[in-house]
């Protein structure tokens, strides 16, 4: 297998993330179906790091952060061919890099990640909440 190289991106192409959140198992919780959604995510992002074996992307995290206080890591997905190789962690180590050494990071964990996210360092908080779209509704 290659060496994998990392990268900060800030133009990806849908079909390529799209791609990856369903090898990842991501997809299933993302709006894959949606390509003006994925596009806008992508465009929206403060913070893309991405992992390649030559010209397949097999690593992806997307933050959103203000580079100094906090960052919201929304997306961590890694190719299930690629899963336990390290890529993961070096991609939330990449993100660590360009967000500072004082920032914290946070996120909301996806069913089947709980354990992997304390293995690389990261703590459970339990006041965490989310509003849903649907809550809002009249």
């Amino acid at each position: 297998m290659a060496s994998i190289v990392y990268s900060y991106a800030a133009d990806l192409a849908v079909d390529d993330v799209i791609a990856l959140l369903n090898a990842s198992t991501l997809g299933e919780r993302r709006p894959v179906g949606n390509r003006t959604t994925i596009a806008r995510m992508i465009r929206h992002a403060d913070l893309l790091v991405t992992a390649w074996d030559g010209e397949k992307m097999v690593g992806f995290c997307r933050t959103l952060t203000d580079f100094d206080y906090v960052g919201y890591l929304s997306d961590l997905a890694v190719h299930v061919d690629y899963q336990h190789q390290g890529i993961g962690k070096r991609l939330v180590e990449k993100t660590r890099q360009r967000m500072g050494p004082a920032a914290t990071i946070v996120l909301l964990a996806a069913p089947k990640a709980v354990d992997y996210y304390k293995k690389i360092g990261f703590a459970r908080h339990e006041s965490a909440w989310v509003l849903r779209p649907t809550a809002l509704s009249p």
